[in-house]
């Protein structure tokens, strides 16, 4: 616990720090404003899924461990991270990528797939539960922005983990504030079945389960590969295109340039973790190779 504890002081030091915090307590001020001065009590939710993760990772902290636990996070295979964590994430992400499904499925039904993706549909109608759903992950990345920073859960001169949380924070809540696009970033959550069998990796090798050529392996592998390009990739891939297809019927503001803004991030976010996600599939089938000579 010392070590964990020098670790954080040590990078709470740096300017990623001070930067990614400064940011995080004006997101809190301006949402505290909104709800507070301007009774934007529709905003509450995000109170609530902040809250939600916070009392989850306590009860995990003092109940399950409170021991770090070396698994991979960003670049998969160098990066520190917590139990207390690793379970939010999961809860996090299975709990969003079922609530998308569950908001989704429900428009089909009711509207089919051309009014669904409609461009008014997505950019100036709120489907049912969508706002309060996009309210608990806003909260979501808010606590585990905070975590990571406290705990020095990062690395790299600019941690990627926090830029897309600080992303994702900008366009989240601005679109909250507007009431605009909220469908849009409803869809883009989709990439959360990705991020659980990323999540999966992790327990499998805490668990010591290398073996390249293990039947278990080689379905994570293939789960995780091509749930990071269908869930993840292509996803982002066609809400941008549909962006810049229907960029002319976008009303003169701010809306069309904050999400292209967003999705270009998103986009080489999505490029660097697939570099990553492939690094990691060669170093495991190597590491294999090498044990079996």
């Amino acid at each position: 616990m010392a070590t964990d504890h020098r670790r954080a002081q040590n990078k709470n030091a740096t300017g990623a720090f001070f930067f990614f915090m400064a940011t995080l307590i004006m997101w809190a001020v301006s949402v505290f404003f909104e709800i507070l001065i301007n009774n934007r009590t529709v905003l509450l939710p995000l109170i609530f899924g902040f809250c939600f993760y916070q009392f989850f990772n306590w009860v995990c902290r003092n109940f399950i461990s409170r021991d770090p636990l070396l698994v991979n996070t960003v670049n998969l295979d160098s990066n520190m991270c917590t139990l207390r964590q690793y379970d939010c994430k999961v809860s996090k992400y299975g709990l969003n990528f079922l609530t998308v499904v569950f908001i989704l499925v429900k428009q089909l039904a009711s509207n089919g797939v051309n009014e669904s993706f409609e461009h008014s549909q997505l950019v100036s109608t709120t489907w049912p539960w969508a706002y309060s759903a996009l309210c608990i992950s806003c909260g979501y990345f808010a606590y585990d922005q905070l975590d990571m920073l406290l705990y020095g859960l990062y690395s790299g001169y600019i941690p990627s983990i926090l830029l897309h949380h600080f992303i994702l924070l900008g366009c989240f809540t601005l679109a909250l504030y507007r009431n605009v696009t909220i469908n849009y970033l409803i869809l883009t959550l989709i990439c959360e079945l990705h991020s659980i069998f990323l999540h999966v990796r992790k327990v499998r090798r805490m668990v010591g389960l290398r073996d390249g050529k293990s039947k278990l392996v080689k379905i994570e592998w293939f789960l995780n590969i091509s749930t990071f390009v269908l869930a993840r990739l292509l996803s982002h891939i066609l809400i941008t295109f549909k962006l810049v297809k229907d960029a002319s019927k976008f009303e003169k503001g701010v809306e069309l340039p904050l999400a292209l803004f967003g999705m270009l991030g998103m986009n080489l976010l999505n490029v660097f973790l697939g570099i990553d996600l492939f690094n990691a599939f060669k170093r495991e089938r190597n590491s294999q190779n090498i044990h079996e000579l």
